[in-house]
């Protein structure tokens, strides 16, 4: 029988576990600088990380930094980034940030997210993503697989959208942590803790995940 933890003790578990088996976790988008980062985080949008990192390398060899791409136009975006998801709608999106960049803040991606947010195709999760990522500033950003994983393992609670799981991750989650631990959800969830079949049966969280037991796996 598995005993019920209390929220700080399913925390503690899951981020000591990670500490001792992911040390090393990070972005798999491949990037030199903020302007590269935040043009592949708004690629990424439901597009994989590894279809991501094709395209840039042409697309950085033809805008190089922000001030080409705000010349740019929306043929020749298109043409380079054609083969991810929702291309028409991201070429309006990296034309805009660029544009807003160098009009708006002289070139440079700001490092706090109320600022990022203002980037057209940039979000509450790009912006905390851009944050952590590029700037090291403690930010939980939350896509599909976080909080797909932190609802499954039962650090998050009926959270019905990505807000209310940033807010409840970042209740238990110290400060300190939150730029890997951001790494470390989300690569579970790519290939651990997967959508339709999770691996339950390699998942070293499945002691303490609400999931597991709910599926009785294990016995209750």
């Amino acid at each position: 029988m598995i005993e019920k933890l209390s929220k700080v003790k399913l925390f503690h578990n899951v981020i000591d576990w990670f500490e001792r088996n992911m040390p090393v976790a990070e972005t798999e988008l491949h990037y030199i600088n903020p302007y590269e980062l935040i043009v592949a985080v708004i690629l990424s949008a439901q597009c994989t990380d590894k279809r991501v990192n094709i395209i840039t390398v042409p697309f950085f060899k033809r805008f190089p930094d922000v001030e080409s791409l705000a010349l740019g136009t929306e043929d020749e975006v298109f043409g380079l980034i054609r083969s991810c998801s929702y291309p028409n709608n991201k070429t309006k999106h990296l034309l805009g940030m660029a544009r807003m960049l160098v009009n708006d803040f002289g070139g440079i991606v700001p490092d706090n997210i109320d600022s990022l947010q203002k980037l057209p195709g940039v979000g509450r999760k790009t912006a905390n993503v851009i944050a952590s990522v590029a700037f090291n500033l403690p930010a939980m950003a939350v896509d599909t697989h976080v909080h797909r994983v932190s609802a499954r393992i039962g650090l998050t609670y009926r959270a019905k959208t990505p807000l209310e799981t940033e807010k409840q991750l970042v209740k238990y989650i110290p400060e300190s942590k939150l730029s890997i631990a951001h790494h470390w959800l989300i690569l579970h969830g790519r290939y651990v803790c997967i959508a339709r079949k999770p691996k339950c049966e390699v998942c070293g969280l499945s002691e303490w995940c609400r999931f597991y037991r709910q599926k009785q796996v294990i016995p209750k």
